[in-house]
């Protein structure tokens, strides 16, 4: 008789089947992502995340079917969100399994909730053609709050030149960047974006010590006075691209800082992590753009070669 169970992560022994599962989903969404068992450990060491209380396992006799985490906006946010990550065998899928892994992120919410005095949103994420996804989030009483595109541009294809404002200047993770600055660009950057959480120094740290990170992909432009103005933080993602047609590069994050908008400093920096992304071997760029962002972003995205590839809907729950 197949038993199904569920249960919290009892460490060591769980990542190389945790980072299987979730492989094969990637594989099975047609994500263009592979994991290391070392990049699934490095990400739960994440400040803020309780492995034992933010994650959860479903099996069925031993075998690993779901697997379900919670990511927490950080303690001293004025505002608590939860997004949960779910990952389902595909041949369970759409079963039960769904719904189960949502009552536990929903109780994991009041739970956190009531220790905060905090009212808790759940959040979750779907790829706008997998309607049983969606129904079941709908059914469940979520709602769509934001669409994301992501998007492609060749780094084959010719890559203008990047021009700096008079008296900016460009540095990158091998200069020493100052992390209290880096925080403070961050947080004056996305203040007034959807979804805003404040990063924090160790969040920023943590960040850091990721396996794939490179400090030649990290970019910020700086203004004449030292003030740190903009920046782009790319990646690419080693592990992911031995499994690859096309080695691919990730445009994580770009910004400018308000104050400094409508310089031309976000082009400029754009433009200069592609030129990066590509001296390092990649041949394909990515990046998820929010459709309603409010400095068209999407303008300058498709200004510089970059065609939206697939939709990504992020749907809400006040949790009660």
């Amino acid at each position: 008789m197949l038993i199904l169970t569920a249960r919290s992560y009892a460490g060591q022994a769980d990542l190389q089947p945790m980072t299987d599962l979730i492989n094969h989903c990637e594989a099975a969404d047609r994500n263009e992502e592979f994991y290391a068992i070392e990049e699934v450990e490095q990400e739960l060491s994440s400040p803020g995340f309780d492995p034992l209380q933010d994650m959860r396992l479903w099996e069925e006799s031993g075998e690993l079917l779901a697997l379900a985490q919670l990511w927490l906006s950080n303690a001293a946010d004025p505002h608590l969100t939860g997004y949960l990550c779910l990952f389902v065998r595909p041949d369970r899928r759409y079963q039960g399994l769904e719904l189960e892994i949502i009552a536990w992120a929903e109780a994991r919410m009041r739970q956190v909730g009531q220790i905060r005095q905090q009212q808790p949103v759940l959040q979750c994420g779907s790829q706008d053609s997998f309607h049983e996804r969606i129904a079941i989030l709908e059914k469940s009483g979520f709602t769509i709050e934001r669409r994301f595109f992501t998007m492609r541009r060749s780094l084959n294809d010719p890559i203008p030149a990047s021009v700096f404002p008079t008296g900016f200047r460009l540095v990158d993770g091998r200069d020493g960047l100052d992390d209290a600055a880096s925080v403070e660009l961050y947080n004056q950057t996305f203040i007034d974006h959807w979804n805003f959480h404040p990063l924090t120094i160790e969040e920023l740290q943590h960040w850091l010590s990721e396996p794939n990170y490179r400090p030649e992909l990290d970019l910020v432009a700086v203004a004449p006075d030292g003030t740190y103005a903009g920046f782009c933080y790319c990646s690419a993602q080693s592990e992911a691209n031995k499994h690859q047609p096309q080695a691919i590069g990730w445009v994580h994050a770009l910004g400018t800082r308000r104050g400094f908008r409508r310089m031309g400093l976000a082009r400029a920096l754009l433009l200069s992590g592609l030129h990066r992304l590509r001296s390092t071997g990649m041949e394909i760029a990515y990046l998820g753009v929010d459709l309603d962002n409010p400095n068209q972003a999407l303008s300058l995205y498709e200004s510089v070669g970059f065609q939206p590839l697939k939709t990504r809907l992020i749907y809400s729950k006040p949790i009660t």
